[in-house]
């Protein structure tokens, strides 16, 4: 059976580990990664919690008649930018858990 101090402890634990977690999901939200495409001319910048919150263009790459490169940039920005927006919440994440999760579980927000 259970010793019951330590049960009390662990579900403690589990309860501090939770309201951190959701202080960290706060933190993440305000941190930002921006990544580039097309030699810098197209900028995505991607929050903690895998928004985009901007994308910025370099007035030489609108070309009206090649719209497909455009597109084909935005995206390549903008998925690099998520790319690394989710490192950044699983480096951060794995700082405070501390391999209590397990590897391969997903964790809040992803």
């Amino acid at each position: 059976m259970f010793n019951k101090p330590n049960m009390q402890q662990m579900m403690k634990q589990v309860q501090k580990l939770q309201e951190d977690m959701a202080k960290l999901q706060n933190e993440l939200a305000a941190k930002t990664v921006t990544e580039e495409a097309g030699g810098g001319m197209i900028k995505a910048t991607v929050n903690g919690n895998n928004e985009l919150v901007s994308i910025v263009l370099d007035p030489t790459v609108i070309v009206p008649d090649d719209k497909e490169v455009l597109e084909d940039l935005i995206v390549a920005a903008v998925n690099k930018a998520v790319i690394a927006a989710k490192k950044m919440h699983e480096d951060e994440m794995g700082k405070l858990t501390k391999g209590m999760i397990p590897p391969g579980m997903n964790l809040p927000g992803f």
